[in-house]
């Protein structure tokens, strides 16, 4: 990659302990329930046959696995800023963090919301291995607040300044729901215009297009979607993938990274576009959680003083080392990264 050496990197991320970062959004909780069929016994109530639960993993999820990644990768100071209800979800979710040291001030608490929760029942096979079968999501149904709005502001407000760069996670599609609604995306637009040095990236599931004056990370879909072009296929012609970031550039006025997937990503700048093969990986794969794990690489080292390409690459590296951790929230390691780079660079050097 031009102008990344091994050299380079380790200089970055040695640096990632000095290095501040907001995650604010959608923070929830990833429950996996581990079921032993052999133990299955019908309910003497229903009939139905009732699934034994024998083991239990719990990590911090959406925003959280974003977090996950930055403590993973070394960044010295996390701050997360969003809400949970005061629930056992809640309460599990704080333990997942305060495990990482994260600093929870701007974790607000409110008795009128459910953390929302992804449970996952995995149901253990013959070989040991693990199944996923239907989640079961716990979401809130309605908008925030107003008063709960302004004081998420507040916490936002208070990050600028206090910290090096700020995550913002909109992990709800429904754009009206979760943490960052309408007003919250104006907010963050008009932070983003009066900082327009402090890296600020947002990933928005579904509203990516409602953001200006910030660094944008949508995948092929929702990067054409947003600026009103066709969605082609998974490869993502380079011609194509350059109309869709460049768009977004001149909507936004800041760097577009732009995910394809396997064929790895596409960073667009004031200066010029630059797409990043993907590093293909072997055996199974779980792509749950692969854009966070991006986001956390990129943000971290335009944080430690990375260029916007460098960065992607960082970020399209992180990815191809989480999504070989099946059934858990994958996370790399800084020598994780430097084995990673040089496989990398054995192919595309």
């Amino acid at each position: 990659m031009e102008g990344l050496s091994s050299e380079r990197l380790d200089g970055l991320l040695r640096r990632l302990a000095d290095v501040s970062i907001a995650v604010v959004g959608d923070y929830f909780l990833d429950k996996y329930l581990l079921i032993d069929p052999a133990l299955g016994e019908p309910s003497l109530e229903t009939g139905l046959e009732a699934h034994q639960v024998v083991g239990k993993r719990i990590c911090p999820g959406a925003a959280g696995t974003v977090v996950s990644n930055l403590h993973a990768l070394g960044v010295g100071c996390i701050r997360a800023v969003g809400v949970t209800g005061c629930d056992g979800e809640g309460f599990e979710l704080r333990q997942g963090l305060g495990a990482w040291s994260v600093d929870m001030t701007g974790l607000i608490e409110d008795p009128d919301i459910v953390t929302p929760t992804y449970t996952k029942p995995m149901m253990r096979q013959p070989d040991g291995s693990e199944r996923e079968h239907n989640r079961i999501d716990i979401a809130n149904r309605e908008p925030l607040s107003a008063p709960l709005q302004e004081r998420v502001a507040e916490q936002i407000h208070a990050c600028v300044g206090a910290v090096d760069g700020i995550i913002v996670a909109d992990q709800v599609a429904e754009p009206d729901l979760g943490v960052i609604g309408p007003a919250m995306r104006e907010l963050v637009s008009d932070i983003g215009a009066q900082n327009p040095d402090l890296p600020l990236l947002v990933d928005s599931r579904g509203s990516i297009g409602s953001y200006r004056n910030v660094i944008v990370k949508p995948n092929a879909r929702e990067g054409a979607a947003a600026v009103g072009l066709d969605y082609e296929d998974k490869t993502v012609a380079r011609d194509h993938a350059n109309a869709i970031a460049t768009e977004l550039h001149r909507r936004t006025g800041r760097t577009v990274y732009l995910t394809l997937g396997s064929a790895g990503l596409a960073v667009r700048d004031a200066e010029r576009f630059v797409r990043i093969p993907g590093h293909p990986v072997e055996g199974p794969v779980d792509i749950v959680g692969a854009g966070d794990s991006t986001t956390a690489g990129i943000v971290s080292a335009l944080c430690a003083g990375a260029e916007a390409a460098e960065a992607g690459l960082i970020g399209a590296l992180v990815a191809s080392i989480t999504i070989q951790q099946l059934g858990v929230t994958g996370t790399a390691t800084p020598e994780q990264l430097r084995m990673r780079f040089e496989q990398y660079m054995a192919r595309h050097a």
